[in-house]
Parts: structure tokens; C-alpha cells; sequence
């Protein structure tokens, strides 16, 4: 962020004190998470109030648990078809691609459908959720985090938008 630095004071300065302290909490938690030009999140969390911050955490996390966790060493191991498959001959590699884009699309199917909350109801039953952010005691701030699967594939980890899944 330091090309940023002269353009972050300036703004973090012009701002009251209670969205000055936000954004520059928001400012240290995002360097935590490794995200290395946060300065946009920050601006749309502190002057938008959308919850990117928790945004960011959840879409992070579904990547390293859901998607990336396949291609660790021995991940395989549990799926007895895999087992068949890498006995038959089956290229280890292709098989971890293969159920990391399984993954991928269960993820972003699942944030789909989350986010589509009430709009499509195909049973007719008058019922509908919202994915909501949380505070420190876990109970809901009112901010609904919406469009995820919209950037699903922004949150690679790896920076590669999950290119090495299509491969």
C-alpha cells in the first residue's frame, strides 16, 4: 500500500474520527489477511457501509476449506473412488483438479443460491434467508453481505482468479 500512502492520508484525513479510526482498523485487519491494496474495501466498508471486511474472511475461507483443501497431500485418501481411480492408473494431479472444480462449483452454486435469498422461490412457499455479518459476540449487524458468489472467483488465494482449475 505504500504507493497509495500519500492519497490514503489525505483521505483517512478528510474523514470524521469515528470512520478515521474504522479505516485505519479496517487498514491493519486486511494487512493481517495478506491483502495487499485493500485501500477500495476499505473506502466501500467505511463510506458504503457494505461489510467487506467479513465479506472478504468468509469468501477467503470457503476457498482455503472447501476448494484449496484438495490439494494437500493425501487429500484423496478419503474418497474410495479416488483410490479406485488412482489405481486404475488415473493421474493423481488430474484427479485433485478435477475435485477442486467439483468444489469450486458447489461453493459458488451454494453462494448462489444464498444470495438469491427469497427472489426465487420455486416451491411456493412464502420463505427466504439473508447471509449476515456478525459482530465480536456474534450477534447479527444488520449488514447483509450480498452478490457473493459474484466474487467467488476474485478470492483465490493463489491470485490466479482460479484459472489452474480449468486447466
Amino acid at each position: 500500500m505504500s504507493d497509495h500512502q500519500p492519497a490514503w492520508l489525505e483521505w483517512v484525513k478528510g474523514l470524521p474520527a469515528t470512520q478515521r479510526a474504522a479505516a485505519e482498523w479496517l487498514r491493519a485487519e486486511f494487512g493481517f489477511l495478506g491483502v495487499a491494496d485493500p485501500v477500495d474495501l476499505i473506502k466501500s466498508e467505511v463510506l458504503e457501509d457494505l461489510p467487506q471486511l467479513a465479506r472478504f474472511v468468509l469468501l477467503r475461507s470457503l476457498w482455503r476449506g472447501a476448494i484449496d483443501a484438495w490439494s494437500e497431500p493425501g487429500s484423496l485418501d478419503q474418497l474410495p473412488a479416488a483410490q479406485r481411480l488412482l489405481a486404475a492408473g488415473a493421474d493423481g494431479e488430474d484427479l485433485v483438479r478435477l475435485v477442486r472444480a467439483v468444489a469450486y462449483e458447489t461453493v459458488f452454486v451454494t453462494l448462489d443460491e444464498l444470495d438469491t435469498g427469497s427472489d426465487v422461490n420455486s416451491t411456493g412457499v412464502d420463505v427466504g434467508w439473508v447471509v449476515m455479518e456478525s459482530g465480536e459476540d456474534g450477534s447479527p449487524t444488520g449488514r447483509t453481505l450480498a452478490g457473493l458468489h459474484e466474487d467467488l472467483m476474485t478470492m483465490d488465494p493463489s491470485g490466479r482468479a482460479g484459472a489452474d482449475l480449468w486447466q
